[in-house]
């Protein structure tokens, strides 16, 4: 009887083996890169992420109240820096004022580098609704700007904030259409 226990017992661990040996292995996660991004998709949603809050800085800023430049620059790195705060601190030199806002229309991830931590959106923005005036109620927007502009936004993921900072926006040819 002992025996049979054992050989049933035996043939039962045998068949557990067996089973255990034929099933799927779990999939891999992926390793999170340098910045911590385990993926390009993980890195393009908080690129844009940074993006987004960007126009919205942008859209809440009161050329009256350089206060509301703050959150402008904490979201840029460098030259974009540099440039939001010449060109804000400008507009607010000569009194001018800023209506309505700024709409992104499409936002796509182009390019991701993990080592670099830099990434580059396509970017296409609609500024129709968006006028600068001076203090006699004239407009300062040249006629020849478009109402929807054509972007490319280079970000680079600053790891002391964990965070994507934009270093540079400018105009870009190919990519999405707008």
């Amino acid at each position: 009887m002992i025996a049979r226990r054992s050989a049933a017992l035996l043939a039962t661990v045998a068949l557990v083996t067996a089973l255990a040996a034929c099933a799927p292995a779990a999939a891999p996660k992926p390793s999170p890169t340098p910045t911590g991004f385990a993926s390009k998709e993980e890195a393009f949603a908080a690129a844009e992420k940074t993006y987004r809050a960007y126009v919205d800085a942008l859209n809440e800023v009161d050329l009256s109240d350089p206060a509301t430049f703050e959150p402008v620059y904490a979201l840029t790195t460098g030259d974009a820096r540099d440039s939001e705060k010449k060109g804000l601190s400008q507009y607010h030199a000569a009194k001018l004022r800023v209506t309505g806002d700024t709409e992104i229309t499409l936002l796509k991830g182009k390019s991701w580098q993990p080592g670099s931590g830099r990434a580059v959106l396509d970017a296409c923005t609609d500024v129709s609704a968006v006028e600068v005036v001076n203090e006699n109620g004239e407009s300062q927007v040249s006629p020849d700007r478009p109402d929807v502009q054509t972007l490319s936004v280079k970000l680079v993921y600053t790891p002391s904030d964990r965070v994507f900072k934009i270093e540079n926006i400018g105009p870009r040819e190919g990519g999405p259409a707008c």
